[in-house]
């Protein structure tokens, strides 16, 4: 279940069936919009991500996308006044997505994610951050779960940090 300390809701922008952006207020609503199938897929890796989220990231609802953001509480000096994303979750119009910035940030985190997911010998579709998926069984959610928990909030800042000066 979902932990009411990790869970916030903000406004979104508007929703196109064609695109990810949708009106939704809260994660719920925004479940409430998606076909049967992509919602459990949705639900099960967003499970995931909340039981391995690091401390002081919280779920919201930006970018018309389920977000995992560090709040501005914690780290107010961004680069446009808004939270950093650490990790978001989507349904594309072709696909679904798990953004996972926290292992963008470096070299040795993302080459580590490439590997362990071959490992499982499911095949990645990935760009930058984004794994694209269309079915869950086409996804080793237990690595998505280790991706998200290998980060900390300190580790992603430090990233961040580095890649501003």
């Amino acid at each position: 279940m979902v932990a009411a300390a990790k869970v916030h809701s903000v406004r979104t922008t508007a929703y196109d069936s064609t695109m990810a952006s949708s009106k939704a207020e809260t994660v719920e609503e925004y479940l409430g919009e998606l076909p049967d199938d992509r919602r459990e897929a949705i639900v099960e890796v967003r499970e995931t991500i909340l039981a391995n989220l690091p401390d002081k990231v919280v779920e919201t609802m930006n970018w018309g996308m389920i977000s995992y953001e560090i709040p501005l509480e914690v780290y107010p000096d961004t680069y446009n006044k808004k939270p950093l994303t650490y990790a978001a979750l989507a349904s594309q119009k072709n696909h679904m997505a798990v953004y996972l910035h926290s292992i963008y940030c470096d070299d040795g985190t993302a080459e580590w994610f490439v590997e362990r997911y071959k490992e499982t010998g499911k095949k990645l579709d990935m760009g930058k951050s984004c794994v694209r998926f269309k079915k869950l069984e086409q996804l080793p959610i237990d690595v998505i779960g280790e991706a998200i928990a290998k980060v900390t909030v300190d580790q992603y800042l430090d990233f961040y940090e580095t890649s501003r000066a």
